[in-house]
């Protein structure tokens, strides 16, 4: 049986059917059949595949395993494989052409691939391969997406070349690329490097300005598949990278969580404060990581998993809204619930979801998140009560997500009639994915105990964590409901100012024309010194020219030839000595 499961690799199968669905053309219908079906083989081949299922060989000449299934691998390939699935149904249903569907479908497999390796370099190649298809996916839109895609794509190179610097000096440390050579990332300079550069994908602050950059403007289908991969991916490198957690990346999880929350309360762009939220909700999956307690770790996958799923359905419900009315600002939005109740109930049951409301599938991972936070983790500097500083952080961004969604569901679904053309349902099948993604996110969070049997830790063993978790206790219920009716009285009193909040800069602002004419300034130097290095070369091709014709002349160049040759020596001598080699 194992066998019969690895003799095709499940990336080579979707990478297949990316081809063929592309070659499909204008035959939709199959081309997307074709794809879903794919993916759908592809999830059932997830989960019934033995953990321990590997396949190694040699890359470059290195060991390497091309893919090893795990308890970590497998949480994370089943709801990408999944997800995928559901949001190729979504395509269909918003007629999203073959080819932006295989370039969608080259983004899973590349995703697929790099959670499914086995080592750092099989790793590097997938996340590259990912970096690549996902901007190509952002391109395809065209108009002010081709911008966004070139930030994308140089910010996305910028990081994967660090991960590769930090990959080849671990390499020099340990002697091998494999993750069985070594528990996570060897030595300081490594360490640093993987975590910035794995930063950028995860949305570290500073670094992630490339999300409500790049993922409000594309079409709505791609934008379903754009936030699910990249980050959760990035999630999954930094567990491989720091297995036992780092104390830095804990709290940079916690404020993650509450800068990605008050930044997407302050948007009005639907998908940019939905992009926003994506890093405020890697932000408890990162501080999951940080804290490196097996409780944290189970939370923290757990967390991926819960995540892909609500995250999706709200890009799903806000393309659905941008399908019927094109209108992205809710601002002009209002009165929807009535038009689209389908929609609307999908919209309400994500937003319970992020927010982790009791009853739905977020209250559950986030749950085991901030249990991990008090009972494994340090106390920190800022300790209010019997709450800890990155206990503190998370439940803050617990508040605003709650906040944000009130807004969002409040302007989009309940304020006000709306002025705009006539709204009717969305399409059906549209309707058929949220329902399916939405179902999940309830029954996650009611039958809590089909979730912790997909963790890589059994939470409620105390033989596995420090701390037992239990979901349904009366302390987190009623932690849970606080949080939501701090964000509702939060809302009745900030409604008012947030109204009249326009287009707020992020720090894109400041690198973004930095980055244009420090590009700009160096093409300059470059065809500079093309220029003069070009006009020197011409000017001794015609003295050497002269010297031939008339050889009288070369005493006339011989003074002007040795004074160059004296500059050029300083000019050497300087340089070499700045760098220190003389």
């Amino acid at each position: 049986m194992a066998s019969a499961l690895t003799a095709i690799p499940p990336v080579v199968v979707v990478l297949a059917a990316a081809l063929a669905t592309g070659l499909a053309g204008d035959r939709r219908r199959l081309g997307h059949l074709l794809a879903g079906l794919t993916t759908g083989l592809v999830t059932v081949w997830v989960w019934v595949v033995p953990a321990g299922t590997h396949l190694t060989g040699q890359l470059f000449g290195f060991d390497a395993v091309f893919f090893a299934v795990d308890p970590f691998s497998r949480v994370v390939g089943l709801v990408f494989a999944f997800i995928a699935t559901a949001a190729i149904v979504y395509s269909w249903a918003t007629g999203a052409k073959c080819k932006q569907t295989a370039y969608a479908l080259t983004y899973v497999g590349s995703s697929l691939g790099a959670v499914f390796a086995g080592d750092w370099l099989t790793m590097v190649v997938w996340w590259e391969l990912m970096a690549v298809t996902s901007t190509i996916l952002v391109w395809d839109y065209g108009g002010k997406a081709v911008r966004a895609g070139f930030r994308y794509a140089i910010l996305h190179g910028i990081g994967g070349s660090l991960v590769l610097a930090a990959i080849a000096w671990h390499y020099v440390e340990v002697g091998s690329f494999l993750f069985t050579a070594a528990d996570g990332m060897v030595g300081t300079v490594p360490q640093v490097l993987a975590a910035v550069g794995i930063g950028v994908n995860v949305g570290f602050i500073g670094l992630h300005a490339w999300l409500p950059d790049t993922y409000p403007r594309p079409h709505i289908a791609a934008s379903v598949f754009l936030c699910v991969y990249t980050t959760k991916t990035g999630v999954y490198a930094m567990y491989r990278a720091f297995p036992e957690g780092h104390l830095m990346i804990a709290y940079m999880g916690g404020a993650m969580a509450v800068f990605g929350a008050a930044a997407a309360l302050l948007q009005n762009d639907m998908r940019r404060l939905l992009s926003y939220h994506i890093q405020s909700q890697v932000g408890y999956m990162v501080a999951g990581v940080g804290i490196g307690s097996a409780l944290a770790q189970a939370g923290a996958f757990g967390h991926v998993f819960n995540h892909i799923l609500y995250k999706s359905l709200l890009f799903m419900t806000a393309g659905a809204v941008i399908y019927r009315t094109g209108e992205e600002n809710l601002k002009y939005l209002g009165g929807l619930a009535r038009k689209m109740p389908v929609t609307a109930a999908a919209f309400t049951i994500a937003a319970l979801s992020i927010a982790g409301f009791p009853g739905f599938n977020g209250f559950v991972s986030k749950g085991i998140v901030i249990s991990a936070s008090h009972y494994t983790f340090v106390k920190g500097p800022l300790v209010v009560g019997e709450f800890y500083t990155l206990e503190l952080l998370l439940l803050v961004g617990g508040v605003g997500t709650f906040l944000s969604f009130i807004k969002f569901g409040y302007y989009a679904f309940l304020h006000g009639p709306y002025e705009g053309d006539p709204v009717t349902p969305a399409p059906r099948t549209q309707q058929v994915a949220m329902v399916v993604v939405a179902t999940l996110c309830v029954f996650y969070g009611v039958f809590d105990g089909a979730l912790f049997s997909l963790l890589p830790f059994d939470v409620t063993d105390e033989t596995v964590v420090a701390h037992v978790y239990h979901t349904y206790t009366v302390p987190h219920v009623i932690e849970g409901v606080a949080l939501a009716v701090i964000g509702l009285v939060g809302f009745a009193i900030l409604k008012k100012p947030l109204s009249k909040v326009g287009r707020v800069p992020d720090v894109d602002a400041a690198y973004n024309p930095l980055a244009f004419y420090g590009t700009r300034a160096v093409v300059h130097g470059v065809t500079e010194t093309y220029a003069a290095v070009d006009r020197v070369a011409v000017a001794a091709a015609d003295r050497a020219a002269d010297v031939r014709a008339d050889p009288t002349m070369l005493s006339r160049y011989r003074a002007n030839i040795g004074g160059s040759i004296f500059i050029l020596m300083v000019v050497l001598g300087g340089v070499l000595a700045w760098l220190g080699i003389v």
